[in-house]
């Protein structure tokens, strides 16, 4: 049985002093929890200081990014060794807001916004082999926008990004991996996509995986839903059969609330 994972990603939120009062509050609630993998993804400049809040328990440190050279003129970047060496064990890649696609666009400023973030399938790709040559685990982010679902593209949409992200990839290394299907409409916006639906392009997901290795490699694989989890859906997400965790947002930056998710996904393994 699949163990379920729940990811923090607290995007750009908390200086330090709140980073260390949020991870230390959810350690104390569930830092010893055993059936759930447990993983907070603070802003870069917080990393440290949540490593130290969560030292000697049950969770893992993960970036929200990562660049694919090692070092050099790449101001503003962060490479692996460095993620490494503030003790990250996961990293995000892919992140639909690192693409440049955000579900309540600034119309305004959505082509500068595309330029500032930047990630493509391509670079995707490459920072998911940067990530695994440092033994960092990737969660892989795929998802469609809200015009691309309404022209019945989803499917399309994440079938391409899956394609991409394994481009290169032996089957060994794509065992490796986390995905997490965030349909980018509901990130951000407090709309949920239906659990059956979820857990029904979640398994497009995982035949994808099955096609690049084996059905019994795409089985271990875990797969998130990531968009407006919240302690009111997360039972219903985490009774699909697909769906292995989630990546959240928003309910993340509360103790409380993510401690709900956490044991409601432990809860699911009976």
């Amino acid at each position: 049985m699949r163990i379920p994972i729940m990811a923090g990603n607290w995007k750009m939120n908390c200086d330090n002093e709140e980073a260390w009062q949020l991870a230390a509050a959810i350690a104390d609630q569930v830092g010893d929890v055993q059936n759930c993998e447990m993983i907070l993804c603070p802003p870069a400049t917080a990393l440290t200081t949540v490593l130290a809040a969560i030292e000697d328990t049950n969770i893992g440190l993960g970036a929200q990014n990562i660049f694919w050279e090692e070092s050099g003129a790449y101001t503003g970047e962060l490479s692996g060794p460095m993620l490494v060496s503030c003790g990250c064990e996961y990293v995000i890649i892919g992140h639909s807001e690192r693409r440049g696609r955000f579900g309540a666009p600034d119309e305004d400023f959505t082509a500068e916004l595309q330029k500032v973030f930047g990630d493509t399938d391509a670079s995707v790709n490459r920072k998911i082999k940067a990530a695994l040559s440092y033994e960092l685990t990737p969660i892989v982010c795929v998802g469609e926008l809200l015009s691309e679902r309404q022209a019945g593209q989803t499917d399309e949409v994440v079938t391409s990004q899956v394609h991409a992200a394994l481009d290169g990839l032996a089957a060994d290394q794509i065992d490796l991996l986390v995905f997490a299907y965030e349909p980018v409409w509901a990130i951000g916006t407090g709309e949920v996509c239906d659990a059956g639906e979820a857990n029904r392009v979640l398994g497009l997901i995982r035949s994808l995986l099955a096609e690049a290795t084996s059905d019994s490699v795409a089985q271990e694989i875990r797969i998130l839903y990531g968009g407006s989890v919240k302690p009111d859906n997360i039972v219903g997400l985490m009774q699909q059969p697909e769906i292995d965790g989630g990546l959240v947002g928003g309910a993340a930056l509360q103790a409380d609330s993510f401690g709900e998710l956490i044991s409601a996904a432990a809860a699911s393994m009976g």
